[in-house]
């Protein structure tokens, strides 16, 4: 592993690329002096990752951190990653980090999933709204490196007591094992510290919330992050106002994404809202629609669908759990949908327990309350006794008074709900790779299975500005400089040239 390097004799600072360089997303962007160094997020190259891996074919646990270094998804530097991975293959763990912070700019996993390979100490910078999101993927995900918010140590034997034959240590699991990470909650608008670096955090609109734009300033460099932002959301606001801060502080560099920088038109939530409801309101079977899970925006927009046609939304355990979090903070509290559960393990819930009982193995009343409850993970056990609480019996018997959320996952639902004359709404990104287009192929086949018309049409507005508006945004920031990242088409960039802006092709620090 190589050493993170710094300039000595003056003051001098490098901003090393290790991901999002020609391609969309797996931001990691490392800005070093010769006294302090810090990440500008530590995502995941979906492009590299989808080259090498599969749902079933993933990076080995037990290999730490090596699956990922040897095909570039991780950049090979010391003293950044956990202690547990590198000491189980016999790697060396540097006694201190060797960067004083990784600030996160927002909860998308290109910008975020390898929080869970750093080591402890080091300290994550995160608005409150990313922090709830990392922990309802910590909290809910089954994977296997979903370890945002707190650290499980791995590999790791603990002493037996009353050992009377066999090694006297086993394996440690459970609370013994988690260690909190180092998380620094992040104020808007005011200034903090990462070592010697000062920094602040301007909000952005994006597609989910908690996002945020970085001032660095170095000394030697004020640096512009934009993360991933648009002026075409609920929170436009937001993107207006951190163009006039970034303006203010003067930066030499600007770091811009620029996903969208080909095309010069955009697709707002109000849009999306008009079109759903119209479509909504014309149908009397089941409404379904399916949105990204984190996008509480396009939530809040379908929560309105709703509203507007006299139907009661019906939300997934985990987006319940999320928004429970969030405690009525901008959006609607729990309370005021209803909270789809599906059938598990032994497929029974409620007054159904009785009729598969016939033969009187197992008491109802014990089924009841243990076998069925014992189907669901303690995160989803605390909505089965809401008052708001639905199952596919009430999608099917009363279709014409719920919106229900549906996404890849839930498909299955559709052979118990068994929805008729009803409508499927798709409201994502259209797939832009081969395994997105195998998976939305699979949607056309359940849709068309159930014979209901799937609509795509005006139902997405993209997390991400236009080109027009990304470069009208460099020109009024006006810095000497500018990286273009997370965009497949940096050359669009071109343009800024012409206003005095010398626009800088970033250069990948990390094999593929």
């Amino acid at each position: 592993m190589d050493h993170i390097n710094f300039q000595g004799g003056f003051k001098m600072t490098n901003i090393n690329f290790y991901g999002g360089v020609d391609e969309i997303g797996g931001n990691k962007v490392l800005v070093n002096d010769n006294n302090s160094s810090l990440f500008l997020d530590f995502g995941m190259s979906f492009s590299t990752a989808n080259k090498y891996f599969s749902e079933f074919l993933q990076p080995r646990k037990a290999n730490g951190i090596l699956d990922f270094t040897e095909f570039g998804l991780l950049p090979d530097l010391k003293g950044i990653y956990r202690e547990d991975y590198l000491r189980h293959c016999n790697l060396t763990c540097e006694s201190e980090p060797s960067v004083d912070g990784v600030l996160i700019s927002h909860a998308h996993m290109d910008h975020s999933a390898y929080i869970h390979h750093l080591r402890e100490d080091i300290p994550i910078f995160i608005t409150p709204e990313s922090y709830l999101i990392l922990k309802t993927l910590e909290d809910t995900g089954s994977t296997s490196f979903g370890e945002m918010i707190n650290l499980k140590k791995s590999f790791h034997l603990t002493h037996k007591k009353n050992v009377k034959k066999g090694p006297d240590n086993r394996r440690s699991k459970g609370a013994e094992c988690m260690v909190e990470r180092d998380i620094r909650i992040i104020e808007p608008y005011k200034d903090f510290s990462v070592g010697d670096v000062k920094v602040k955090s301007i909000p952005v609109d994006h597609s989910l919330p908690g996002a945020t734009a970085f001032l660095v300033d170095t000394g030697d460099e004020a640096i512009v992050y934009t993360g991933d932002l648009r002026f075409h959301g609920r929170r436009r606001d937001f993107t207006e106002k951190f163009v006039k801060e970034a303006k203010k502080f003067k930066p030499t560099t600007v770091i811009s994404e620029g996903t969208r920088i080909d095309k010069d038109s955009n697709v707002n939530e109000e849009s999306i809202e008009k079109t759903a409801s119209n479509l909504v309101s014309n149908n009397r079977g089941l409404a379904i629609v399916s949105f990204p899970v984190r996008d509480l925006d396009r939530f809040l927009t379908f929560y309105n669908v709703a509203k507007n046609t006299d139907r009661i939304i019906a939300v997934s355990l985990k987006l319940a759990y999320m928004l429970n979090l969030f405690n009525g903070n901008g959006y609607p509290r729990v309370d005021e949908m209803a909270v789809y559960v599906p059938r598990k393990d032994w497929g029974m819930m409620g007054d159904e327990c009785l009729a598969c009982l016939e033969g009187n193995w197992l008491p109802s009343s014990h089924l009841h309350s243990y076998h069925t409850e014992q189907d669901y993970k303690n995160w989803e056990r605390k909505f089965l006794n809401w008052d708001n609480t639905i199952t596919y019996r009430d999608l099917h018997e009363n279709p014409g008074d719920y919106l229900f959320g549906c996404d890849f996952f839930e498909l299955k639902e559709l052979i118990d709900i068994k929805p008729e004359n009803g409508i499927y709404l798709y409201s994502k990104t259209e797939p832009f790779n081969e395994e997105m287009e195998f998976d939305f192929q699979k949607v056309k086949n359940w849709i068309d299975h159930f014979n209901l018309p799937l609509i795509t049409e005006g139902m997405h507005g993209s997390g991400h500005a236009n080109g027009v508006e990304l470069l009208n945004m460099i020109r009024e920031i006006s810095p000497e400089k500018v990286y273009p990242i997370h965009t497949e088409k940096p050359e669009e960039f071109n343009n800024l040239t012409d206003d005095g802006i010398n626009v800088v092709y970033p250069e990948l620090s990390i094999k593929k």
